[in-house]
């Protein structure tokens, strides 16, 4: 199956809409802003599937404009179904200036014999601010599938001004790579990684306030690195999806936002 999602924002006033929604099945975009005077425009995307199949190509596209400000949310964890040709998804984002976007979907959970790979490419002009993350699980644990998917491949880059700042490659193949080895998962069964920018916001306040929310968790290690621009890369090794989700979900909670004016900021 192609699937094709575009998703395009516009201000009015300093309220951000959906000026733009298109999609094919399995897709379905729902507003699921509560406060309609709330600056930031919150959409769910849902999906009929009930995962990516066996030769399935996703393409996705989201232009946010000048002073926009949009929260991408997921419905539920992405299972990959075994698969004998693979499958793919591409994510393009587009950032005018003084826009903000927050994405963090649900884990990927790769069934036996997954072969998936994707790519994620996102724009950003000045006075931009992103929260992406991303989640891998090692499978279906309690059915017994840990490690059992044949690839699992993430590409991410992010540009500034059409300058590449970041580039993230997460290639795991476990017939191939020892999945416990030192510099791989060392045990662990499950990881999750999230890219902060904001060209203003005080890292280092922000980097000790995360240690501190950190270190309350049990059964995880972390660490987290300044961005080659303002900002920080947050990678955490853990058990449970869950918990992983909770993580990045309570760290975005305390992360400034630029707004639709360059002297505001909030959290979203």
């Amino acid at each position: 199956m192609i699937a094709t999602l575009h998703i395009e924002t516009a201000l009015r006033g300093n309220i951000t809409f959906l000026k733009t929604s298109y999609c094919t099945t399995p897709f379905k975009v729902a507003n699921i802003t509560e406060d309609k005077k709330d600056k930031t425009l919150r959409l769910m995307l849902m999906s009929s599937s009930p995962g990516i199949l066996d030769g399935d190509a996703y393409q996705q596209k989201i232009l946010l404009a000048q002073g926009c400000a949009l929260e991408l949310q997921t419905q539920s964890y992405q299972r990959l179904f075994n698969m004998k040709v693979g499958a793919t998804q591409n994510l393009e984002v587009h950032q005018a200036e003084d826009s903000a976007f927050l994405f963090l979907p649900h884990p990927s959970v790769p069934h036996e014999a997954a072969n998936f790979s994707a790519t994620n490419k996102i724009f950003l002009s000045d006075n931009c601010s992103l929260i992406f993350g991303e989640i891998l699980t090692c499978g279906r644990k309690l059915s017994g599938e840990a490690f059992l998917f044949s690839k699992y491949h993430n590409l991410t880059q992010v540009y500034l001004n059409n300058k590449l700042i970041i580039k993230e490659n997460l290639l795991m193949q476990p017939a191939t790579i020892n999945i416990n080895a030192i510099g791989q998962l060392e045990g662990f069964t499950h990881q999750a990684s999230l890219i902060y920018l904001h060209q203003t916001a005080d890292c280092e306040t922000l980097l000790q306030t995360i240690i501190e929310q950190l270190t309350q968790q049990n059964d995880i290690i972390f660490g987290i690195t300044a961005a080659p621009i303002n900002g920080l890369i947050i990678r955490i090794l853990g058990q449970k999806g869950e918990q992983l989700h909770n993580c990045l979900k309570s760290i975005a909670a305390i992360l400034p936002q630029v707004t639709t004016h360059k002297t505001e900021a909030h959290a979203i």
